[in-house]
Order: structure tokens, then sequence, then C-alpha cells
């Protein structure tokens, strides 16, 4: 349909095949026959509009890429968020492109999306380095912000830690209330919007604290009562 030359170096490429006898037709391709052992190509040329018929030694057909059939599995395993094309989805797409959500898990490849070669060199490379600046490290910094459970209150049903996008909630088999990792706790909050009866706590982020900030800003405590008046002298 169209030739979009996007990456470095691509447009000369485009041109240096051009120059070397291969020729680009802008068309609807619209059936494949076979006639005399040959391969015939039907297609509309949106160009010339006309129809056209390539007879060619070989056709390659340029398909879409699915994920692995088994990334929903791997997903579900290390708690993975997925695009809408089921593939693997980044914190962040420009700040934190090779990171997932579960600290740890890196992403590279077309586990992520479809990529040439050099794009996916490129993604291995980032995400090599960012797992080695954990390892070298020799220890890993942990969000103090994390979820507490008041052990009285909870009844066990489990609502946390369907919500939880970190796999950092269990269920104490003996006492039947809800644990919390604090290693693999983020802090985000989920949980204590989805507790039904209101046992969960992030910590520095608790219902007194959060009432304390809405009082201030009702007030506006925070803001002086007198601008100064600021004057530039020369001298």
């Amino acid at each position: 349909m169209d030739v979009r030359a996007f990456g470095k170096g691509f447009e000369e490429f485009y041109d240096l095949v051009r120059s070397e006898g291969i020729i680009y037709r802008r068309g609807n391709p619209s059936e494949i026959i076979r006639r005399n052992g040959r391969v015939v190509v039907r297609a509309e040329d949106t160009l010339l509009n006309k129809l056209v018929e390539v007879e060619a030694d070989q056709v390659v057909l340029a398909v879409g890429m699915l994920p692995h059939p088994e990334a929903k599995r791997i997903a579900q395993l290390l708690k993975l968020s997925r695009s809408e094309d089921n593939f693997f989805m980044e914190a962040h797409p420009k700040l934190r492109p090779v990171e997932t959500a579960t600290a740890g898990v890196f992403l590279a490849g077309c586990c992520q999306g479809p990529k040439d070669i050099a794009e996916s060199l490129t993604h291995a490379r980032a995400a090599a380095s960012s797992a080695l600046i954990l390892l070298i490290n020799g220890q890993v910094q942990v969000e103090a912000a994390t979820a507490t459970i008041d052990r009285d209150l909870c009844a066990g049903c489990g609502q946390c830690a369907a919500v939880c996008p970190y796999g950092a909630l269990t269920l104490h088999l003996v006492h039947n209330i809800m644990t919390v990792n604090p290693v693999l706790c983020r802090g985000c909050g989920s949980c204590a919007a989805a507790c039904p009866s209101g046992t969960i706590n992030v910590h520095h982020f608790t219902f007194d604290q959060f009432m304390a900030q809405i009082e201030a800003l009702s007030t506006g405590f925070w803001l002086p009562t007198k601008i100064p008046k600021i004057e530039m002298v020369a001298t």
C-alpha cells in the first residue's frame, strides 16, 4: 500500500534497492493464482488506476505478528500487564520502555510488540543494562509506603489480592487473614480501596492523614497571609 521508511538509514536503503532494479508497485492485491507453473499476482495499480497481473517465481506475504501462546500464562504468573493486542505492556513508553509494573521484570524484543532485528537488539541491550544495575548494587530499595492489614478486622475474603497488580497479598492458611509482602508491595493503594471492611491502610497515607490534607486545602493553611513585595535595587 505505502512505503514508510521511518528508521535511520531506511530511506537510503529504499533508494539503494530501487537503483539495483527492485520495482515497487503501489497497489491493492486481490488474489494469487498459479498459471503454467508460475505464480501470478493480480492487483490494482492505484497510481495507474488499472488492473495488472505480475508473474513471479516466489511470492512472500507480509503477515501480522501475534503474541506467543504462552504469553497469557506468563502474564498471570508474573503479574504482568498486557496491551489491547495482548503483547506485554511496559511501565512507561518513554521514561521506562523496558521495565514492567512488576519490579525486577524487564521486557526485550517482540514480547512487547513487533520489532525488526536492529530494534530487538537495542531493546535487549537496554533490558540487560537495567537488570545489571540491580545485580551490581547488591541491594534493592523497596517502597516505604507499603500496605498494612489490621489482623483483628481482616476476614480473609481475598478481594484485595484480586486487584493487587504486584501479587503482594496472600492468604495466611493458618490464621485465614491476608498478609502483605513488603518487598513486592509498591504502595499503590488498590487493595485499600477494594477492602470491604476498611482493614487495609498504606503507610504515610492513612485516613487521618488524608483528612488532615483535605482540611489544609479547604482552609488554605499553606497559603501565605501576605504576599511579600520584592524590589530589585541596582548597586
